[in-house]
């Protein structure tokens, strides 16, 4: 048995306020976080300012590893400029180390050409923001068919192309590296390992949506221990944060009892 580095991030118990989320990761033994900006009635939503957050994760003794996230990063504009900046700043402001990076998931700049281009751009135009803070920037692929980046293999390309390697990882989804069906991993060039589980495997891959992302058990479907078994043996020693969205995570009555047994799984196994 390994004990690994887990993480917990605040999509698991979107309607914890912060205080009681950390308190939730550190009963649980955890010492890193990922907090978000699309929680309504939370941090970062409601202008809690970043030095009271910065004050509460020292409270509990945790780090905080990434503020999760800058939506259609590869759809630079002014737009894209002031949301980067903002955030940027809060993050640095309370202590985050990493800013997750999501692409445009409507369907929109998929060409061959098109989406490379694109991502170099916000690449490079995010590189100074980020290097100037002290922030690394996470560019997470998304699997679904829909997505602007669905491929590992392109977004360290990316980074490579614009000299980024200093400045950004890739985030490694367990469920998004299943849909997108690329075997490819990088462990070199992953900073952060998502983790959560589907357990329904009757359903098509092109159908699975977040709403379908519970804690991983002896159920799962995306073979998240394999994953992280693979992960692991490629060099991979950073966190690995769950990030369930399925509502009957959100509205179990002892989370931490749930996670706890998803732990003790995931552990017994890899």
């Amino acid at each position: 048995m390994t004990t690994l580095p887990f993480a917990l991030n605040h999509m698991t118990t979107p309607g914890l306020p912060l205080d009681a989320f950390f308190a939730l990761a550190r009963s649980l033994g955890m010492t890193a976080v990922e907090i978000r900006n699309d929680l309504t009635g939370n941090a970062i939503l409601d202008g809690t300012p970043a030095k009271d957050v910065a004050a509460l994760a020292a409270e509990h003794g945790l780090t905080i590893i990434s503020i999760n996230a800058l939506q259609r990063f590869n759809e630079w504009n002014d737009t894209r400029t002031a949301e980067a900046a903002h955030l940027i700043s809060y993050a640095r402001d309370c202590g985050v180390k990493a800013l997750v990076l999501v692409p445009v998931n409507d369907g929109s700049g998929q060409a061959d050409g098109e989406r490379q281009a694109n991502l170099k751009e916000a690449l490079s135009a995010l590189k100074p923001m980020l290097d100037a803070a002290g922030i690394i920037g996470l560019v997470e692929p998304l699997g679904f068919e829909i997505c602007s980046l669905r491929s590992k293999t392109e977004a360290v390309d990316g980074i490579k192309a614009v000299g980024g390697e200093t400045t950004f990882r890739v985030v490694h989804d367990t469920f998004h590296h299943h849909l997108a069906g690329e075997p490819a991993i990088y462990p070199e060039m992953t900073g952060l390992v998502h983790i959560s589980g589907v357990t329904d495997s009757g359903m098509a891959i092109a159908d699975l949506r977040d709403s379908h992302r519970v804690l991983v058990d002896e159920n799962d479907a995306l073979d998240n221990v394999g994953q992280i078994r693979r992960l692991k043996a490629a060099g991979y020693s950073g966190p690995f944060s769950f990030e369930p969205f399925a509502d009957e995570v959100h509205g179990v009555a002892d989370p931490a009892a749930a996670l706890k047994t998803s732990m003790t799984y995931i552990e017994a196994n890899t």
